[in-house]
């Protein structure tokens, strides 16, 4: 527990201050240089928040990792400034450029993960929004209703960033996500990323309408799914279907005494944007099985996936 509070007060402290940003293509050769060796430490300290093997060097590179970045993103113009060796990092855009989302995963147990992360905006002062992953504090039954800032974060890990406007005309973000969660059973989400009246970050937003037959309609702040570690589960925005299209889970009994689990069972179902909400879709390809599929059984392709079902 200690060293968790150390890593969030770290964190918290690392991310202060205002700074200049310009553009990637007007850095300076000793600017440039600065930023090529930031790069290269950053880049050794997050493999080392992956793949090392004792729990004291993981954290260790995670505060190396956090003070580094906060220095390289110091310097001027580092917004245009793109990272690409930094391979354990996620960076998202949205399509209009106004900010950028840094995302990582720590490996704290099997039964523990934390995350961390933060939001610089593309504005002429170096603007930075540490996000605290609080998840561990969160009630269960109600993560998707909860609405959500940088100090009290649902954390994951983002692998793609979708824009699109409310009923209001108002462009928010739709943020699909990674949690490592447990080791029985893993989860995805989609996070819904606006700015309110000061520029703060807001975390989720009424965007998911469910009307389905025999039941009042609902709406959702936020979508998640939780699967068994075993299961290779879809959720992503479709730009061919015009889409976010993910796998209908079955709950099933696990095989390993970890209690009911979520397995997809070949269908999908999806959300689809209209008039600024999305509304949901059952079974949108019409394609089910009349059992699922077991969890150990390949993917209907033979293609292996990655955590992200990619």
């Amino acid at each position: 527990m200690l060293e968790k509070l150390l890593l969030v007060s770290a964190f918290v402290l690392a991310f202060t201050g205002v700074l200049p940003a310009q553009k990637a293509d007007l850095f300076p050769p000793q600017e440039l240089e600065k930023l090529d060796a930031y790069e290269d430490t950053l880049a050794l300290v997050a493999y080392a928040v992956v793949n090392d093997s004792l729990p004291e060097y993981r954290f260790g590179a995670c505060q190396k990792l956090i003070k580094t970045l906060v220095e390289a993103l110091k310097t001027p113009q580092s917004f245009h400034y793109p990272f690409k060796r930094i391979q354990s990092v996620s960076i998202q855009y949205p399509a209009d450029s106004s900010f950028r989302i840094f995302t990582w995963q720590l490996y704290v147990d099997v039964n523990e993960y934390r995350y961390f992360g933060a939001i610089q905006m593309n504005t002429p002062e170096l603007k930075l929004f540490p996000l605290v992953d609080r998840s561990f504090q969160m009630e269960e039954s109600n993560l998707e209703q909860l609405v959500l800032n940088a100090d009290n974060w649902y954390g994951a890990v983002y692998y793609h960033l979708e824009e699109f406007k409310t009923p209001n005309k108002t462009k928010n973000y739709l943020l699909f996500g990674f949690d490592g969660y447990r080791f029985f059973h893993k989860r995805k989400l989609i996070d819904v990323l606006s700015f309110d009246a000061s520029g703060n970050p807001v975390f989720g937003a009424p965007a998911f309408y469910h009307k389905e037959e025999g039941k009042n309609a609902y709406t959702k702040n936020r979508v998640m799914l939780q699967y068994s570690a075993e299961a290779s589960v879809r959720l992503n925005y479709d730009q061919a279907y015009e889409k976010i299209i993910f796998d209908h889970l079955l709950t099933q009994a696990g095989r390993y005494g970890e209690g009911p689990t979520g397995v997809p069972d070949g269908s999908y179902d999806a959300y689809k944007l209209e008039k600024g909400r999305w509304i949901y879709i059952d079974k949108v390809f019409n394609d089910s099985q009349e059992t699922p599929p077991m969890i150990n059984q390949p993917n209907k392709d033979g293609k292996k996936r990655d955590i992200f079902g990619n």
